[in-house]
């Protein structure tokens, strides 16, 4: 029976959890600070062993959110998990971070789209479908009025994550669905890392660094 430590910190939402066999049993989170990772990231974890009865020496491994997202929430998530996967002698366990938002969204048919809000117009998205199969790759993109067309013509698309709200504003397709008010949480990241785990799907800890997805280049400036 794995038990896991889950660290999230790719958006505001500072989120830890422990998960048992894939089911979460304590779940720490807070978006109400803003990036405030550095000062609440350690208390959540200590939080989640207390609240749970148990040693940070009892769990089997320590996952993390791998990006792409903030690059300070990114690299302190990380660092934090390296670290204790160093201390603990644990292997580390790397989640992408669309993909646990996309879990967040539960559908019957269609296409679920997790974006998080770049810079701009910019969006960082995947697109999976309602099994949770990956159908596009993520991608760093500018949105515009024309943005999943083909999508939106052939079935219903499910926007999901903190680049809704752009989104929304630009997309008017009767088939363009917004879930609003969801950011990437440790929550989701249970089923994945227990999945990772049993599959032994593990990082290098001396050499993992996260997805910042650093080679999306931007619009230039019009002169």
């Amino acid at each position: 029976m794995a038990l896991v430590l889950n660290i999230e910190t790719a958006t505001t939402n500072c989120s830890v959890s422990l998960s048992k066999d894939g089911e979460t049993l304590v779940l720490r989170e807070d978006n109400s600070a803003g990036y405030s990772h550095a000062e609440t990231l350690h208390v959540f974890i200590d939080e989640v062993f207390k609240t749970a009865r148990l040693k940070s020496s009892d769990i089997d491994a320590v996952a993390v959110s791998k990006g792409p997202g903030s690059y300070t929430g990114l690299r302190i998530g990380v660092s934090s998990a390296k670290g204790l996967c160093y201390a603990l002698n644990k292997p580390l366990i790397a989640i992408d971070t669309l993909e646990s938002l996309a879990h967040q969204a539960n559908i019957k048919d269609g296409y679920i789209i997790p974006m998080l809000d770049a810079r701009r117009m910019e969006v960082y998205s995947a697109i999976y479908n309602s099994k949770f199969e990956l159908f596009r790759e993520i991608n760093a993109e500018v949105l515009t009025e024309d943005s999943y067309r083909e999508l939106l013509n052939q079935a219903k698309v499910y926007f999901i994550g903190n680049g809704v709200e752009k989104t929304k504003k630009l997309i008017q397709h009767s088939n363009a669905k917004f879930i609003e008010g969801k950011l990437p949480s440790a929550n989701e990241m249970a089923v994945l890392s227990d999945l990772k785990y049993k599959k032994s799907d593990i990082e290098d800890v001396a050499y993992f660094e996260p997805y910042y997805l650093k080679d999306f280049v931007g619009i230039k400036k019009k002169v």
